[in-house]
């Protein structure tokens, strides 16, 4: 492949041949990584993402620089996903910088407003082939700086839906059927009649954000209804954090970030391997 792709066409595969596609956050270098030679070994397309806080942290032409590196050296698609990112002056700095695929989350605005500022992120993005990803309704839960209380939840209406596509021409929309961002106090409990007739009215690809914690055969059943992109973030940070306590409990006077990294990126690999085997992504390139 070599080169960052758009989710255009990886999207566009799933959602034909009914899996979907995992969308991991990153943070660092051996995060991307870890994601990149998984996804590599398993031959499934990867979209790499990143929400507002680490591509502050880790430099945009740096993340760029190693998603590019990664692109040339395995045969995948690959594309570098700026996630949740509410600025359209930042988005398109970041689209200039080389991110191929972007999603402007303006879900917390009156549905108008969330139309037009939608649109100026798509004027801009689609005259270099970058993919838009935007959201309707509100998920639950902490993502980045962005919070909704439970009581500020709201499910998306197909019929808006429908509109909201028609005005703003994305290419993804992310739904709100009931996931939530972060760990779940209980079992999460699932709108799947509502995105079976999202799936109906829309033609475009869907997306599920919040798959952290939900069981398996809840994602798996998600996408055999048309979710087609599958964010993954806290399922990830977590074992690679408990593995790097664990380490530096055993191992107190450690200070060599090759020695302390290298438990977690294994922890890492582990999840990820199982979350492509969820999406069903495995083997498709």
């Amino acid at each position: 492949m070599n080169k960052l792709l758009s989710t255009k066409q990886m999207l566009l595969e799933a959602q034909k041949n009914r899996y979907a596609v995992p969308a991991f956050n990153i943070h660092n270098m051996e995060t991307l990584q870890v994601v990149v030679n998984t996804a590599a070994k398993m031959h499934s397309p990867l979209i790499i993402a990143a929400t507002p806080s680490t591509v502050a942290y880790a430099d945009p032409a740096y993340l760029v620089a190693m998603a590019q590196a990664a692109a040339q050296q395995n045969n995948i698609p690959i594309a570098l996903h700026l996630d949740h990112h509410e600025d359209p002056s930042v988005i398109e700095k970041d689209i200039d910088t080389g991110f191929s695929s972007c999603m402007i989350d303006a879900s917390k605005l009156p549905f108008e407003e969330n139309i037009a500022k939608v649109k100026t992120v798509v004027a801009y993005a689609h005259k270099y082939d970058v993919t838009v990803e935007a959201e309707l309704g509100k998920l639950v839960g902490k993502e980045d700086d962005i919070e909704v209380a439970d009581t500020d939840a709201i499910y998306t209406d197909p019929d808006d839906a429908v509109e909201f596509i028609k005005q703003t021409n994305i290419d993804s929309l992310a739904v709100a059927i009931g996931t939530a961002h972060g760990l779940y106090k209980g079992k999460p409990h699932l709108d799947f009649d509502r995105l079976q007739a999202l799936r109906k009215q829309i033609d475009i690809p869907l997306v599920l954000h919040g798959a952290s914690d939900v069981p398996d055969d809840m994602v798996q059943k998600t996408i055999e209804l048309g979710i087609t992109k599958v964010n993954i973030a806290t399922d990830l940070k977590i074992p690679f954090s408990a593995a790097v306590k664990d380490f530096f409990q055993n191992n107190p006077t450690a200070s060599d970030p090759r020695k302390y990294m290298t438990p977690g990126k294994e922890a890492m690999q582990k999840i990820v391997e199982h979350k492509i085997n969820v999406c069903k992504s495995a083997n498709r390139y």
